[in-house]
């Protein structure tokens, strides 16, 4: 039997960053390379919102970081009950509209 060698790491959190930053809307964009998830918050009578984070990732990573999040809102809804969503158009749900002509990147 093969058994994989597991290599455990130490992740370190900073104070920075251990605060969080809180975002309510992202754009993601991709290229054959890499997707680009720019993280920001949109408020109330506010027509422009900065981007506050921005997380690149190879599509590999992007695929594991969605399987790994499907896996823990399933967990969450089982234990809190179903996460109600906005319809399929979710910009006009929330009623924003993203710029047609020119994306953050």
């Amino acid at each position: 039997m093969d058994k994989k060698k597991v290599q455990q790491i130490n992740i370190e959190l900073d104070e920075k960053v251990s605060s969080g930053e809180y975002a309510n809307f992202v754009v993601i964009t991709h290229s054959p390379a890499e997707f680009v998830m720019d993280f920001t918050r949109l408020l109330p009578g506010v027509p422009k919102a900065k981007i506050h984070s921005r997380i690149i990732m190879v599509p590999q990573h992007v695929k594991a970081f969605m399987l790994a999040l499907q896996d823990n809102i399933r967990k969450f809804e089982e234990k809190h009950g179903e996460v109600k969503t906005p319809g399929h158009d979710s910009f006009q749900e929330y009623g924003v509209k993203p710029p047609n002509d020119n994306l953050p990147n």
